[in-house]
């Protein structure tokens, strides 16, 4: 008998591993993939964490390294409860449920500083939210906080810190179902080295992401299509755990037809590269110009900050001819271009002038697709200086689709196009919680022993996101969630 289970291997799982583990000592978790492909989507990710800071002595706690020479060669500004509000709302079109909004939001700091005083280390994101401007550095949209290492190396120290607190951790154990009646949730039901067996608990906690990977049911909720994306992570998450929970009465919640979405090279692999990890997306478009196969843009690639549009764009790309687009730059931009353009498993085309750039554009309408790059450049505003830390305002004009922000003339060889298609990163819809992180039922109570974090709760995203959300979102309702297991594991009778 453990005290409590957690279905799932990545940041929100193993936060309500080590959460659970200062309360109780007998805590198992249960990863589905084999070892070397442990740690969900969580280990995909760049390891950006979105919170509330008043500055750089909130981040100084952080990250304790930070020097006085980085300190003042940085402007980190403020991030503000009020701002992530914002930030919440307008991404989400006001969808966002408000009491976990406001949970995420105002315990975002605490739980990073808990993450930091368990050994999770940070650093600040200079090298992707951060620009050099007149000799200084300044981070822009509220993104400031990386884990050491990204991804991977979030996921390696949480596992490590796990298994020096004694936790249990099963890998290539895949939940099956819950063991439950009326009095609530016992334990799970795991299929584990080809033997069925039950693991009894006193409480489960669910965080083993979302339904992005499960081609059925991305077709059968968010639309026809949707089978022809790629997967940006894990194969694994195919929404075993939701499933599980609906079985015994959970309530589905939130917006099933949504996810997040982005730019993925068109020739990536159908699912997650742990080698290549996510340089298969493309995040740069704010700087240059978005053309469809038949040759046209089709986004305001400079509507926002690319934080808080790159997580819808991807669903736009996928609604496109042939499922595909081109981001297309000249040289007065390429050393403002991510990290992700520099990767050898890139789909690229280069041209000294547009006319040869755009003869080398594979299935697209290469007539009209010089015609349109033509008018662009006609139309933006260049009396408007260009400034990337800011919305400049350097638009265009009198085009079907202006460009808000950022426009450049495309006007200086060489010119780089990346084709790119639609990349899931995980699905929204999931399953209703309340600010306890207890799995609610469809009579609207919470089932007795059940908990839920991460990726596979419903109701916090709609539509999109602002970049860095995700992961804080899963270790501030992964710690909820632990401790909410441990402790009410306590209660008589249980």
């Amino acid at each position: 008998m453990y005290d409590v289970i957690v279905v799932g291997g990545g940041n929100a799982a193993l936060c309500a591993a080590l959460s659970a583990s200062e309360f109780k000592k007998k805590i198992l978790v249960l990863e589905r993939a084999p070892e070397d492909e442990a740690g969900g989507n969580s280990r995909f990710t760049a390891g950006l964490f979105r919170i509330v800071y008043t500055g750089p002595e909130d981040l100084k706690t952080l990250i304790p390294d930070l020097s006085a020479d980085e300190i003042a060669n940085t402007d980190f500004g403020t991030y503000t409860e009020e701002q992530f509000f914002d930030d919440m709302g307008r991404v989400t079109e006001y969808r966002c449920d408000p009491d976990l909004t406001e949970v995420l939001i105002k315990n975002s700091f605490s739980t990073a500083r808990w993450m930091r005083e368990r050994g999770v280390r940070f650093t600040a994101a200079w090298g992707r939210q951060a620009f050099k401007i007149g000799g200084k550095f300044k981070f822009w949209g509220g993104l400031t906080l990386e884990a050491v290492g990204g991804g991977p190396g979030l996921v390696e120290s949480e596992t490590q810190l796990a298994k020096k607190a004694g936790i249990e951790i099963w890998y290539g154990a895949r939940a099956l179902s819950l063991i439950a009646d009326d009095d609530g949730v016992h334990g799970v039901v795991v299929r584990k080295n080809n033997k069925t067996l039950e693991v009894r608990a006193r409480a489960v906690v669910l965080a083993a992401g979302g339904f992005q990977a499960n081609t059925e049911w991305r077709t059968r909720y968010m639309g026809p299509g949707w089978e022809l994306a790629k997967v940006r992570g894990t194969r694994f998450n195919t929404g075993d755990a939701i499933r599980m929970a609906l079985d015994v009465g959970a309530a589905a919640h939130g917006n099933w037809s949504g996810c997040h979405a982005v730019a993925w090279d068109r020739n990536a692999p159908e699912t997650g590269d742990l080698a290549v990890g996510d340089g298969f997306q493309k995040h740069s478009y704010p700087w240059g110009v978005y053309i469809n196969a038949d040759g046209k843009r089709f986004v305001d690639e400079g509507a926002d900050f690319r934080n808080y549009t790159y997580a819808k764009y991807g669903r736009v790309i996928l609604q496109q001819p042939k499922q595909f687009a081109w981001q297309i730059f000249d040289a007065k931009v390429k050393g403002q271009l991510r990290d992700e353009y520099r990767i050898k498993q890139v789909t690229k085309i280069t041209g000294n002038t547009l006319e040869e750039l755009v003869s080398k554009m594979d299935d697209t309408d290469q007539k009209t697709a010089l015609q349109e790059l033509k008018e662009y450049n006609a139309a933006v505003q260049t009396e408007i200086p260009f400034n990337p830390n800011v919305k400049d305002g350097r638009g265009t004009r009198n085009l079907r689709i202006n460009k808000s922000n950022w426009a450049n003339t495309l006007d200086t060889p060489p010119f780089e196009a990346y084709a790119v298609t639609c990349g899931i990163t995980f699905s929204f819809g999931g399953l209703k919680v309340n600010t306890q992180a207890q799995v609610i039922n469809s009579d609207g109570e919470p089932i007795r022993g059940l908990y839920a974090a991460g990726e596979l709760v419903g109701g916090i995203f709609w539509f999109n996101y602002p970049g860095g959300s995700g992961l804080t979102n899963g270790a501030v309702f992964g710690r909820i969630a632990g401790r909410s297991a441990a402790t009410s594991s306590a209660r008589p009778g249980s």
